[in-house]
């Protein structure tokens, strides 16, 4: 027996919104260079998301590695996302303050995030902080696996820190009240940051590096202090939540608990660096999936810890029902169903209050 989550907020700190089993989707098509142009936002896709009850996603847009030109292709990402959301407004919102999803919520609409998963595309220009926020972006991590000109990702092996124009870019998240996520950081950038930010900070997807020794994931130190200063820290469904890589549903509900004992229960949600569309033909995915690792590897942005042998999900929480499943699975480990509505969306919610106001 699980809780009932039709009346909760149900918040994805980093997901996508995808039918991965259309041939042009960013699954399927295992490109290394993935533009949102690629998505497949059909019929499917949204009544998938309607039945999962999720009620907003976090979803990547703009340049995160490649050749293209960051800052244009960013501002190409945020028009095509525009148009996304204006084929569908039955369906789709964007979100810019908290408020905003307690009324996707009321409008049975989901929720669009615009959100980075590198900051690359600020360039040497701290200002077009304030450019992409009258865009509508409301999240911005500041690096990917590799170093970038902000500071070093969870790969680079100097683990240097932020640069002086990644404090200004801190400076400039906190002055136009954007998330600044630590997700993908170096532990010296994720510390650094979190410690300088006038505001809150987060890291919307990762594991716990107590649990699993892999550089995706984050040591205690780095969540406690997040949380310490009022953050989030958000779990994903990812194979580095075992040190197999074969994560389950489990490992899953292992780093919550995990997590919420670092940093409280007012302090933790999900990120599931996933679709709510399952792929179908998983056979058929294993066999492209060496040669999308292999490029990643070449190109220098994976990470330890993704192989070819290994999903980059949970193959045991995902589809429609991963959410509910979820919340099954942790009143099962005992917690109640006020700390699980928390989980699931509460805890970004009050977050995004502390950042973007209400």
């Amino acid at each position: 027996m699980s809780v009932d989550i039709a009346d909760f907020i149900v918040v994805n700190a980093l997901g996508g919104l995808d039918n991965p089993n259309a041939p042009a989707s960013l699954t399927a098509s295992g490109a290394l260079v993935q533009t949102s142009e690629q998505l497949t936002v059909d019929a499917r896709t949204l009544a998938d998301a309607h039945a999962s009850g999720v009620t907003a996603i976090n979803v990547t847009l703009g340049y995160t590695m490649g050749d293209l030109p960051p800052y244009e292709h960013t501002l190409d990402e945020i028009r095509t996302w525009d148009a996304i959301i204006g084929s569908h407004p039955r369906d789709l919102m964007r979100i810019d303050t908290a408020a905003d999803l307690a009324e996707a919520k009321r409008q049975r609409r989901i929720g669009i995030i615009y959100g980075f998963q590198n900051a690359a595309a600020v360039e040497d220009r701290a200002e077009r902080i304030g450019t992409f926020a009258g865009l509508g972006v409301r999240v911005v991590q500041l690096t990917y696996n590799q170093a970038n000109q902000i500071g070093d990702g969870s790969m680079a092996p100097e683990n240097r820190g932020l640069t002086p124009l990644g404090r200004d870019v801190v400076a400039a998240l906190n002055e136009h009240r954007l998330m600044v996520d630590l997700s993908h950081s170096g532990e010296r950038t994720c510390l650094e940051a979190a410690r300088i930010s006038a505001q809150p900070v987060s890291i919307n997807h990762t594991g716990c590096r107590a649990l699993v020794d892999l550089p995706r994931n984050k040591t205690d130190e780095e969540l406690r202090l997040v949380a310490s200063r009022g953050g989030f820290v958000g779990i994903y469904f990812m194979p580095f939540l075992n040190a197999s890589g074969h994560a389950t549903a489990a490992d899953v509900v292992e780093h919550i608990a995990h997590a919420v004992n670092v940093c409280g229960e007012d302090h933790v949600g999900i990120g599931t660096d996933g679709t709510i569309t399952a792929i179908d033909d998983l056979d058929a995915y294993r066999d492209r999936l060496a040669e999308q690792v292999a490029r990643r590897r070449a190109a220098g942005a994976s990470a330890a810890g993704e192989r070819s042998d290994t999903y980059p999900f949970v193959v045991d929480l995902r589809g429609v029902d991963q959410f509910r499943e979820l919340a099954r699975l942790l009143t099962e480990r005992g917690y109640s169903a006020s700390r699980i509505e928390k989980i699931l969306g509460l805890n970004f919610h009050h977050y995004a209050k502390a950042v973007w106001g209400r």
